[in-house]
């Protein structure tokens, strides 16, 4: 052995501080990716109870649309809100099922006002559909429309002579 040289010893695995450092840096890019799914997984709930509120809204309207005058006094005098049995088929178990989580989870309302403007013969009707979604925040989402007692062609002949 020669005097003066320092002995190398041989490289053999990583230092504490080494272990450490990358332990921090795989619990951040961990818990990243666990906010990322969250707020994946609250985006994708959102967006299928959007779907179905604007589904239900649209249903509601179609029949709002297919009644009468008459039919539409008559709805101005009953409750506001909608039931849902009009809207989801309830005739094989799935079916039951799918309509017991739309209760639970929908809660849709119907307001119609006239409008004195137009002498009372046109209606307003406003469909709200409010829901909760997975983090506990309300949401709702709502469509309107016009309803005039002789027709909709009719009323702008009306106003144009």
């Amino acid at each position: 052995m020669k005097r003066g040289l320092p002995t190398r010893r041989p490289a053999g695995g990583f230092t504490v501080l080494e272990v450490a450092i990358a332990a921090c840096v795989m619990a951040m890019v961990i818990s990243s990716s666990l906010i990322v799914m969250q707020s994946g997984f609250k985006a994708l709930d959102n967006a299928r109870k959007t779907t179905l509120a604007s589904q239900i809204t649209q249903s509601e309207m179609e029949r709002i649309r297919m009644l009468s005058w008459t039919g539409m006094q008559n709805l101005m005098t009953s409750a506001s809100t909608i039931d849902l049995t009009t809207i989801f088929p309830q005739n094989t178990a799935t079916e039951q099922k799918v309509f017991a989580e739309m209760q639970r989870t929908f809660t849709a309302t119907r307001t119609i006002t006239p409008l004195s403007e137009y002498s009372n013969e046109v209606l307003l009707i406003t469909v709200t559909v409010t829901w909760k979604g997975i983090d506990g925040i309300t949401h709702n989402r709502s469509t309107n429309t016009r309803y005039c007692q002789n027709g909709l062609y009719s009323y702008y002949y009306t106003l144009a002579s």
